[in-house]
């Protein structure tokens, strides 16, 4: 017999010009479109005046977000979501994304999909330096790296390049900050990630399924650097 095939999770983002607006229904539809490539948690992130409100659990995105639960969550300026299948860490709710982090230069918040090479050396050089981890994910040690940059620079932009120079392996990052949202691969490319539009939003997704469902027409895959 043969295992299910596993997909490795899946990352979706939008951003729109209106003020503010009921994302969280419209990330639901784009996670269910992605839901092959994970089926263990799922979990919906929301920027609302620069608050980042957020509900992850495990389970399925349908059981995860049934329409009240939708209705309870803010409305914002952007948004991102996540599915999951564990390459890396267990299957609990504290492993779910997206990792949300306040740091002293404000939120942060992140959905990854992928796997890094170097995670335990740069787990353990964290950990060194008196941090500690809650999760055992790899999403964990790049929120780390990211506020390690950011504390160092004058632009999230710049520390996430300097971030991405410590990262070693394959990888799909959406990170939305208190303003921002960036959306990268890792140089090689070997993590998918696209983006779409419409009149007034711009959408990030691991697959083009996520974007047409959501009404976004396709522009073109992220560009790895």
């Amino acid at each position: 017999m043969f295992d299910k095939v596993k997909e490795e999770c899946g990352v979706y983002g939008i951003y729109t010009k209106k003020s503010k607006e009921s994302l969280a229904p419209i990330i639901s539809v784009g996670l269910s479109a992605l839901q092959h490539r994970g089926e263990e948690s799922a979990g919906i992130a929301i920027n609302k005046d620069g608050i980042i409100s957020y509900r992850k659990e495990l389970g399925l995105v349908s059981k995860v977000f049934p329409k009240h639960k939708l209705e309870e969550m803010p409305d914002g300026k952007m948004g991102i979501g996540h599915v999951r299948y564990s390459t890396t860490g267990e299957a609990k709710k504290e492993n779910a994304q997206p990792m949300v982090v306040r740091h002293k230069k404000g939120n942060l918040a992140v959905v990854h999909n992928g796997n890094l090479t170097n995670a335990s050396e740069l787990r353990a050089e964290i950990e060194d330096e008196g941090h500690i981890f809650t999760t055992t994910t790899d999403t964990e040690v790049i929120c780390h790296v990211i506020v390690q940059e950011r504390m160092k620079t004058k632009s999230i932009e710049e520390a996430i390049e300097n971030t991405m120079k410590r990262l070693k392996g394959s990888y799909s990052l959406i990170v939305m900050t208190s303003k921002k949202m960036i959306a990268v691969r890792d140089p090689q490319g070997f993590k998918p990630l696209c983006m779409g539009k419409t009149d007034e939003k711009i959408i990030f997704a691991s697959e083009s399924c996520a974007l047409d469902i959501t009404g976004a027409n396709f522009e073109r895959d992220v560009k790895p650097r």
